[in-house]
C-alpha cells in the first residue's frame, strides 16, 4: 500500500548503457535536443530501435517491476475531466491516452518534448484524438504555455540533471492555476530492506546517472520557499517509486 506524508517545501552513461547502442539518431531526430540527452540516452529514446525496442506495454511494466498500471493510475487520478492538462515529456507506454480518455472531449491535454522523434511518435500513437496536441518544447522553456488545471510530469526528473531539475520543478509549478495540481510520479529512496536497492544502485549507476539523486533530495526541495501550495506525497512497492502532488492554492 502508498504511504502519505505531508510536507513542508524549503528553499554520461557507460557500461551496459554503451553496449545498448547499436544505432545513431540523425541528425532530423535529435536536432535542438540538449547534449547531455544525446550523450546519456540515445540508445533509449533518440534512436529509432529504441523507440521500436521499449515502447511496448511488456517492456515498460518490465522496466517498472510490475508497477506501471499502478504508478499511471495514481498520476490520472489526480486529474479531473474537462480540465486542461500539460504532461512535460513524452513517455513510453500508454499514460498519455489514458489522460486524453480522462478528461475526456471537453478537456484538453498539451504534450511536450524536447527530442523530435520522440513527438513524432507520440503523434502517431495519439492520432485520431482531437483533445491532444504534442509539440517539440523543453520543459524548462513553458513559460508561455498555460496556465493549466494539472501539469503531469511522470518520470522525467530522474532522467535530467541537478540543474534541469532546478529549472523544471519551478516551470511546472508556476504553470498550474490556482486550485489546481502539479503530479510528480519517479523514483523514490527504498527502505533498507528492499531487496531491489542493490540492483538499483546498479542500474543508476549504468543506465541512469541523474536518479540517484531522487534518493537523497525531496522534490519539492528543488522548489523554492513559497507560501501558495500544499504537498502531499505517496511511496509505492518498498519506497521505491513516489507521487508528489503540489496544489495551488486559491482558484
Amino acid at each position: 500500500m502508498p504511504t502519505d506524508d505531508a510536507l513542508t517545501p524549503t528553499g554520461s552513461a557507460g557500461g551496459l548503457g554503451q553496449a545498448l547502442r547499436p544505432t545513431r539518431a540523425t541528425p532530423a531526430q535529435t536536432g535542438g535536443v540538449p547534449d547531455y540527452l544525446k550523450d546519456t540516452y540515445t540508445w533509449a529514446y533518440l534512436s529509432p530501435w529504441g523507440v521500436r525496442l521499449f515502447d511496448h506495454p511488456f517492456v515498460v511494466r518490465a522496466i517498472l517491476w510490475g508497477n506501471y498500471d499502478r504508478l499511471k493510475r495514481a498520476a490520472c487520478e489526480e486529474i479531473e475531466p474537462g480540465w486542461s492538462v500539460l504532461q512535460t515529456a513524452c513517455v513510453y507506454g500508454d499514460l498519455s491516452a489514458n489522460l486524453a480518455d480522462r478528461i475526456g472531449p471537453s478537456g484538453s491535454l498539451d504534450i511536450v518534448d524536447v527530442a523530435p522523434i520522440q513527438v513524432q511518435h507520440c503523434r502517431e500513437k495519439l492520432a485520431g484524438r482531437t483533445n491532444a496536441q504534442v509539440e517539440c518544447a523543453d520543459a524548462r522553456d513553458i513559460a508561455g504555455r498555460g496556465p493549466y488545471d494539472a501539469v503531469c510530469c511522470f518520470f522525467l526528473l530522474h532522467e535530467v540533471p541537478e540543474d534541469l531539475k532546478s529549472a523544471i520543478v519551478p516551470a511546472v509549478i508556476d504553470r498550474v492555476k490556482p486550485g489546481g495540481r502539479a503530479v510528480f510520479v519517479d523514483y523514490h529512496r527504498p527502505g533498507l530492506w528492499h531487496p531491489l536497492r542493490p540492483l538499483m544502485r546498479l542500474v543508476f549507476a549504468l543506465l541512469e546517472p541523474f536518479a540517484v539523486t531522487l534518493w537523497r533530495r525531496e522534490i519539492v526541495s528543488y522548489l523554492p520557499a513559497r507560501s501558495d501550495i500544499e504537498v502531499r506525497k505517496s511511496t509505492f512497492f518498498g519506497g521505491l517509486y513516489q507521487k508528489v502532488v503540489v496544489t495551488r492554492r486559491g482558484g
